[in-house]
């Protein structure tokens, strides 16, 4: 079973055993009382024995054809591991030649200090099973590990250089009580201003966080709301900056998620119908002219949000 904890900060005792990674019946160490919750199951498991005691957690688990952000934690039956990189390189386990690379993933440590992932982007060239093999050697911490993880054709959330739905989220103009819209225990209420259709029609770029801040469900889950009002901190009146609650009736489940429904958006943009899904956030960084130019799956580190920005500030 996993655990659905009330985040209010970080534990600063959290540690991932790597048998309970490979039983997939982690618990994240958030605060607060626990509400017990369905089982989600990921879609990649680690496909080899590892070295050094290795062992992958994937935080992106929705792929498919083409280049993609791969996003991962690090364990060791002590501790994470925080060295700045680590290398991976995609292997096609199918029939027939396919191209394979290496590449640098760098370390993004999460805020308060506890935790931290791994990022690069990969090229998958085919649909089908793919095995990452992840090193890192650097200053003593030595090991190997592998993931294996299916590769679609097409993905069910929109992805990069697509038009995703023009959704009218529930603004706070029109609900008129901020508890009506987020989990958030102190949410900034600029983040709730615009619907998504309204912030494409005004020409800005737009960056769209689909989150339940109250709620984790995950290792690699984190403070995304948190990281995107920094965010927009430093580029308010750049770009439009939208937080969109995953649950329908935040103010009707503290404690008690047997009652949640899910908003219309997290339907439309597919989030809903992702297998095994259940709250895991999505962030999105969109163009002008309303086009994704890159997604997050899970915990996305401000420095990531910040590059994917830029770029569609033109400001590289």
């Amino acid at each position: 079973m996993i655990i659905f904890h009330r985040r209010i900060s970080f534990s600063t005792n959290w540690l991932v055993p790597a048998l309970a990674i490979l039983a997939v019946s982690l618990a994240v160490a958030c605060g607060g009382a626990a509400t017990a919750g369905p089982t989600s199951i990921p879609a990649a498991v680690p496909a080899a024995a590892s070295s050094g005691g290795l062992e992958p957690i994937l935080a992106t688990k929705v792929l498919h054809v083409g280049v993609q952000r791969v996003s991962f934690l690090l364990t060791t039956p002590n501790s994470l591991v925080t060295v700045p990189e680590a290398t991976v390189t995609s292997v096609f386990l199918g029939d027939g030649p396919s191209m394979t690379e290496t590449k640098r993933a760098g370390f993004h440590l999460w805020p308060y200090g506890v935790r931290g992932s791994y990022a690069t982007e990969i090229n998958f060239d085919r649909p089908g099973r793919w095995r990452l093999e992840i090193s890192v050697d650097h200053e003593g911490v030595k090991g190997q590990t592998s993931v294996e993880i299916d590769v679609a054709a097409d993905s069910i959330v929109p992805g990069v250089g697509t038009v995703p739905p023009l959704s009218n989220n529930k603004t706070l103009a029109v609900v008129g009580d901020i508890e009506r819209l987020t989990t958030h225990y102190t949410p900034d209420p600029d983040l709730y201003q615009l619907t998504i259709a309204d912030a494409v029609a005004n020409g800005r770029p737009t960056v769209v966080v689909f989150a339940s801040p109250a709620f984790c469900t995950s290792p690699t889950c984190g403070p995304q709301t948190e990281t995107v009002t920094e965010l927009k901190e430093s580029y308010s009146g750049q770009a439009n900056f939208i937080h969109v609650e995953i649950y329908d009736n935040p103010h009707l489940i503290q404690g008690d998620l047997s009652q949640v429904t899910l908003v219309q958006p997290v339907h439309d943009w597919g989030i809903s119908a992702i297998p095994g899904w259940f709250n895991e956030s999505w962030t999105f960084i969109l163009g002008t002219d309303g086009v994704i130019a890159q997604r997050f799956e899970g915990y996305a580190a401000l420095e990531e949000l910040e590059e994917a920005l830029k770029a569609v500030l033109d400001l590289t």
